[in-house]
């Protein structure tokens, strides 16, 4: 005989057949020779009141399932976000602005770059570009993508509202424009900042909460939570067993623990490097507060007293392809480099800090795409690496831009992020038809 409801194995739904076949047993065993055939009022009666307890026991297993992260979903998961102490967090606004060039100087190209910050007038709401704008004498005025740098409905914004480059901004990273200048303004409202994040991204954040207070995952799960922090890697040279470090081996396991001893009242430091969305600055610039401030701070509310962070930022490596693409005849080349190159944006954005580009994923945002032939002559690129940045680990450092051979992934450090810019240099693809 099959349990239905709670069992060991979960909760197992009684199937409506089965509550039919039930309610005919009772049914003859209440009314001896009652006509159950097909055309009866009284099998009719039964088949309705069968289909509303089956309802019935698909309500009561979305109420067991619930109850629990893996499988709550919708209002019932906010609750256990509730008694976990991690709400569902907000969207960023997203939305459209218009960029003109005034007053520049024939001849010459004007670049605003990608996470260029732009801002509202007061109160001040701040955005980040999502792709570079080219501009000059002969095309003064494109259009690009924004998102607000703090999610939540803070972001939407009416139309016109964003009004410029913020100052502080400019005068750091476009102070050789001269007398040039750009115009922002959105046509249209920008929106998705009351929209929240869906179940399966809050789901794994819940799933990944750390239950103590001072513990890597703790430390980790803090700086996490900040905006625009996409991975972080710690290391805690005298909090767990890590034989690169040269004391290794050392100690007498059986008078203290697999650590370096720390003296009472000495001030203990590790190392957290984080990797960051390029949009969000390091450092506080105008009205956007940097990763670096928000980090800090976040860490600082799970560390111990006498124990510090020291914020570094992860060496984010522009990563690239030399190839040549074969396409079928009558296949529009432009149209076919374009979805290779939002395909490999989208692969390798998932990567987190250590994570390999591998050839094959490479090959397959080519091959993939509707009119290729074939790709021949396939080269990974990285930029080179911003030498001594990190605290520990090996980081190569390439002078030039290096290419891999053919059929060789390219491996990133443990403190590097793989990138890839849409609009990059290290995109060199020679398209020819078969």
């Amino acid at each position: 005989m099959t349990d239905y409801g709670v069992t060991a194995d979960g909760f197992v739904l009684k199937p409506v057949d089965v509550i039919l076949s039930e309610s005919f047993d009772r049914a003859r065993a209440a009314f001896p020779g009652a006509d159950l055939t097909s055309t009866s009022a009284l099998r009719k009666i039964l088949e309705t009141a069968a289909a509303e307890d089956g309802e019935l026991w698909k309500r009561l297993e979305d109420l067991y399932y619930a109850n629990f992260l893996s499988t709550a979903v919708g209002d019932a998961l906010d609750l256990l976000g509730e008694d976990t102490g991690l709400e569902r967090a907000s969207l960023a606004s997203t939305g459209t602005v218009s960029v003109t060039l005034d007053d520049g100087v024939q001849g010459r190209s004007y670049v605003l770059p990608q996470g260029a910050v732009l801002v509202t007038a007061d109160p001040v709401r701040a955005f980040g570009t999502v792709a570079p704008v080219v501009l000059d004498q002969g095309t003064p005025t494109a259009d690009v993508g924004v998102v607000a740098f703090e999610p939540g409905p803070g972001g939407d914004v009416d139309a016109d509202t964003i009004t410029g480059i913020d100052p502080t901004y400019r005068s750091v990273y476009l102070a050789d424009f001269g007398p040039a200048d750009f115009d922002v303004t959105n046509r249209a409202a920008t929106s998705g900042g009351t929209k929240d994040e869906p179940d399966a991204t809050y789901r794994g954040r819940l799933l990944g909460i750390a239950r103590n207070l001072w513990t890597v995952e703790a430390v980790a799960q803090a700086a996490l939570r900040v905006a625009g922090v996409l991975d972080v890697v710690l290391s805690d040279p005298l909090g767990g067993v890590d034989v690169s470090q040269s004391y290794f081996d050392l100690f007498n396991f059986d008078q203290r623990a697999f650590s370096s001893e720390r003296r009472v009242g000495q001030p203990y430091f590790f190392t957290v490097v984080v990797a960051h969305d390029f949009r969000w600055p390091w450092h506080t610039t105008g009205p956007v507060p940097g990763i670096f401030e928000r980090v800090s701070t976040a860490v600082d509310a799970v560390r111990p007293i006498g124990i510090h962070a020291n914020i570094v930022e992860a060496d984010h490596i522009e990563v690239g392809v030399r190839a040549t693409l074969v396409i079928a005849p009558g296949s529009d080349g432009v149209a076919l480099l374009s979805s290779v190159r939002r395909r490999l944006a989208t692969d390798i954005a998932a990567l987190r800090l250590g994570g390999d580009v591998l050839y094959a994923q490479v090959v397959s945002a080519f091959v993939e795409q509707p009119g290729v032939l074939d790709v021949q002559g396939l080269h990974l690129r990285r930029a080179p690496a911003a030498f001594g940045r990190i605290t520990f680990g090996d980081v190569p450092f390439q002078r030039v831009l290096a290419e891999g051979a053919v059929g060789e992934n390219l491996v990133m450090g443990p403190t590097e992020l793989a990138t890839f810019v849409v609009d990059g240099n290290a995109f060199d693809v020679t398209v020819v038809t078969g």
